[in-house]
């Protein structure tokens, strides 16, 4: 159980409420599409990793470094032609951003930061993003309408660490707004380590270790199935968030 799941618990909440909602999957080791319940047969292929249509977009190869290629090539068209929808829930896979150097000024990144920049200014419902542990898909543009960046943390040092290096990383692009959601509880002492350790982070909530979300996980079904103490907590944090 870790942030995916809980992008999918939001993104429940969220359409249960009436909400427009639109879920990105931006982490290349997740599969957001099982934990909303796509079924397995129903694939996208990740925004940069479609090589025509960044070539056609940019006027540029993929992979091609230096050169000349359009910075703000044409996006608004793609949420409507590659996302696929189940329960008032429509998916997006967007791919990573490649690194290289000092970034990655290519073609495939400026084809994903365009289509994050239009979804999060231009667009009117909910986006919830679920990337890396970073904020690679983020510009200082994007950032000022992002209303929320949650890190998911487990009791243990090294991942408060990981919270700390993360909340830098969005300071350098004014990204101030963060939240903690505290997973893998396994009682009061492990809810204590955090809310003792959390310096000026706020929580938005917390879940316990539940082995459901892992039979729900090895059968490919959403971890809010028939699990109403998960959808309670998410509702909470989904409270707390709006």
């Amino acid at each position: 159980m870790g942030k995916t799941t809980i992008v999918a618990g939001l993104a429940r909440v969220l359409a249960e409420r009436g909400k427009k909602v639109l879920a990105i999957d931006a982490d290349p080791a997740s599969n957001l599409a099982l934990a909303l319940g796509f079924p397995r047969d129903k694939r996208l292929t990740p925004i940069a990793e479609m090589k025509e249509l960044i070539a056609e977009r940019t006027e540029a190869k993929p992979g091609s470094m230096g050169g000349f290629f359009k910075l703000n090539p044409r996006v608004d068209d793609l949420p409507d032609k590659y996302t696929l929808e189940k329960d008032g829930i429509r998916l997006m896979v967007m791919g990573t951003v490649q690194k290289g150097g000092g970034g990655c000024v290519c073609p495939e990144n400026v084809m994903v930061r365009t289509l994050v920049s239009h979804l999060l200014l231009n667009r009117g419902e909910v986006v919830i993003l679920d990337m890396e542990a970073g904020v690679e898909h983020l510009g200082r543009a994007t950032a000022r309408a992002v209303d929320k960046l949650i890190v998911v943390v487990e009791p243990g040092q090294r991942s408060l660490e990981v919270a700390q290096k993360i909340r830098g990383l969005a300071a350098d692009i004014g990204l101030k707004n963060i939240g903690l959601v505290g997973n893998k509880i396994r009682g009061e002492m492990d809810r204590e380590f955090l809310l003792s350790r959390r310096g000026d982070f706020q929580f938005l909530g917390f879940l316990d270790y539940d082995p459901r979300i892992v039979e729900a996980d090895l059968a490919g079904v959403p971890p809010y199935e028939n699990n109403p103490e998960f959808m309670g907590r998410m509702e909470e944090i989904v409270d707390k968030i709006t």
